[in-house]
């Protein structure tokens, strides 16, 4: 089962929404202390079922959530980026987890651009947040390669509400003008 939503391709990655073949990958990524870091640390399996299943809801509830991003070349289950809102959200957030071995290979960049792209053009998104920790200096340069500045604090619902967050983003103009 997949839940509903579009599939989006880049050069290198497909993005789909969540289906129940990625908990291994999402057992995979809070498993690991490098890769959960930021994301709600280390967690068991039962958790990553959970964390998979809030995501497909998202799909059902929403018409959006974040995407399951797979290597075209391998089939494999990297990530997970793409639009969130959350109850309580301070935003409309285009995030991003990856696993280590993804990391350095642009996949961020590549896989948030389409999902960037998706959420203005099909959701009518007018703005877009990255909630990043100040210690994530490699989320912080993904932000800025994006294009997004740093906004400032903001404030996660429970219970993530005493973890210092600054907010990086941009307008859906701004999105446009760099991308001419």
């Amino acid at each position: 089962m997949i839940a509903p939503g579009p599939t989006l391709e880049t050069a290198r990655l497909i993005l789909r929404p969540t289906a129940l073949e990625d908990l291994d990958g999402f057992a995979a990524i809070i498993a690991d202390p490098e890769s959960a870091r930021f994301i709600g640390g280390v967690q068991p399996r039962a958790m990553a079922w959970r964390a998979m299943s809030a995501m497909a809801g998202s799909w059902a509830l929403q018409g959006f959530g974040m995407f399951s991003v797979l290597e075209k070349s391998t089939g494999h289950w990297v990530g997970r980026i793409g639009p969130w809102k959350p109850e309580g959200w301070p935003g409309t957030e285009v995030g991003w987890g990856l696993l280590r071995s993804a990391w350095g290979k642009g996949y961020a960049i590549e896989a948030a651009t389409a999902s960037i792209d998706w959420a203005f053009d099909t959701l009518g998104w007018t703005q877009v947040i990255h909630c990043i920790v100040p210690e994530n200096t490699p989320s912080a340069e993904v932000a800025r390669k994006l294009g997004s500045k740093k906004i400032g604090p903001v404030t996660l619902p429970p219970p993530h509400d005493t973890t210092f967050i600054e907010a990086w983003g941009q307008s859906r103009e701004e999105w446009r003008a760099r991308r001419k």
